[in-house]
């Protein structure tokens, strides 16, 4: 057995300390220099599973139009995909104001600092990329087989798609997707964030910048689109979640499988989004594994659970109870089996091989685990692309639905929603004014150049 690690070193976190005005791609885009939390409503969360469509029933293209291009696009974090890579995508990452914050006027010094924790991660980061990962990360592999898996699937349905991936941190970017939609001339844009749980710091952060390219390129602003900002909820995520975990337990020895307590680490976020944010991460992963455990007492299994949080960094308190403390608390409890379940990952990266089958499995064979399986992340599994092709197809007619319907029942609607209405460009192509001010060129947040 390898020797010892230094606990708590974490090679690459998805979230680190991101910025509270990280906000869905819903029109609602924060004042620079003020932010107003966003109070999750329970009456607002889908806290039910939904079932998924067969591909035969109800779920045909007719809503598209004969010729009509449709594109699918898949937003994830991205990775190095080799070790020359691993500084200037640890830069992107830390130099993103949405993962650290500094005050206005301090704001000049992001790069420099991103560029001191680049540089003093990277050699850390490095090791982790070489030992597991073959020098690079699996994620963009991964992603681009979920695509074509996706498009398969959606050709089942009678809907031809192509599917796009736009990266935040690395290759390919979001605005290196976007250039190729229009180079394709896709007509209808369906965004699939690929992750099941939404988060200010992840979905939102990948769909706030996906607002900033996609509004400020008028070709795109014209194309149909909608969003799937979550889908922790669908029947098809939750039960092939619960097959593999059920394949895990089984895999262990038949004395120890009715006692294996199953164990979902989730990754883990600051305190301070779902206190003061209302973000509703914790919500939603919290239902997924009430979803997924139901479905495993359907299935035959009635193992004990746990829920914990991993990749803390840095001094502010996040989301508990931590993974690492939560394996000593249950191996000092008596438990000698678990079966690890990465709930809020769908394709395997450096928190899954490195940190959880590393040195997770490490600590806990030291605090006493004798048995330890990881259920390896959703992948391309077949029930799981089948009802994410579902939900795109079940997006597409509500790109239909016209904002005029809204201000005709007279119910409240976003700035973005009239704008996109009066389509402020046709008025400068004829020339129009508002008030004193001639519009010279666009500006999606208001009706002058100075809004």
């Amino acid at each position: 057995m390898p020797g010892p690690r230094r606990r708590g070193r974490r090679s690459c976190a998805l979230i680190a300390l991101a910025a509270p005005s990280a906000s869905a791609w819903t029109g609602c885009w924060p004042a620079r220099g003020r932010v107003e939390p966003r109070v999750a409503s329970d009456a607002r969360m889908v806290l039910a599973m939904r079932p998924s469509a067969p591909a035969a029933l109800g779920s045909s293209g007719a809503d598209v139009a004969e010729g009509e291009k449709v594109g699918v696009l898949l937003l994830n974090l991205g990775g190095p995909d080799t070790l020359d890579q691993v500084e200037p995508f640890l830069y992107n990452l830390f130099s993103d104001p949405e993962i650290i914050t500094l005050p206005g006027a301090v704001r000049w010094l992001n790069g420099p600092l991103a560029w001191i924790i680049a540089k003093t991660r990277a050699p850390m980061s490095r090791e982790g990329y070489k030992q597991v990962l073959d020098g690079g990360s699996p994620q963009l592999r991964t992603t681009l087989a979920q695509g074509a898996a996706i498009e398969a699937a959606l050709s089942t349905r009678g809907v031809s798609a192509k599917s796009y991936i736009g990266m935040r941190y690395w290759h390919p970017y979001t605005d290196e997707a976007l250039a190729a939609i229009k180079a394709d001339g896709v007509q209808r844009l369906v965004v699939l964030p690929l992750y099941p749980q939404f988060s200010i710091s992840t979905s939102g952060s990948s769909l706030r910048l996906l607002e900033h390219e996609y509004y400020q390129d008028q070709q795109l602003r014209l194309l149909k689109n909608v969003v799937i900002p979550a889908w922790y909820n669908r029947q098809g995520y939750v039960h092939s979640m619960a097959r593999l975990i059920a394949s895990r337990i089984d895999m262990l020895p038949e004395g120890e499988r009715a006692g294996a307590h199953v164990f979902f680490s989730a990754h883990g976020l600051p305190q301070k989004y779902v206190q003061e944010l209302g973000d509703p991460y914790q919500q939603q992963i919290e239902a997924t594994v009430s979803f997924v455990m139901a479905r495993l007492r359907v299935l035959g299994y009635s193992n004990p659970d746990t829920l914990a949080y991993q990749s803390k960094v840095g001094p502010v308190p996040w989301l508990q109870p931590y993974t690492d403390e939560k394996i000593k608390e249950l191996a000092g409890g008596g438990v000698s089996s678990l079966v690890v379940v990465p709930i809020s990952f769908v394709s395997e990266h450096i928190e899954t091989l490195e940190e959880i089958d590393i040195e997770y499995r490490e600590l806990a064979e030291e605090a006493g685990i004798t048995h330890w399986e990881r259920v390896p992340a959703l992948g391309v599994e077949e029930d799981f692309i089948e009802d994410l092709a579902s939900a795109v197809v079940e997006a597409l007619p509500r790109m239909e639905q016209r904002p005029l319907q809204e201000i005709d029942e007279g119910r409240p609607v976003s700035l973005r929603v009239v704008n996109d209405l009066v389509s402020l460009r046709s008025k400068e192509e004829i020339g129009a004014e508002y008030g004193p001010v001639r519009v010279r060129n666009y500006r999606r947040g208001g009706f002058t150049p100075k809004a």
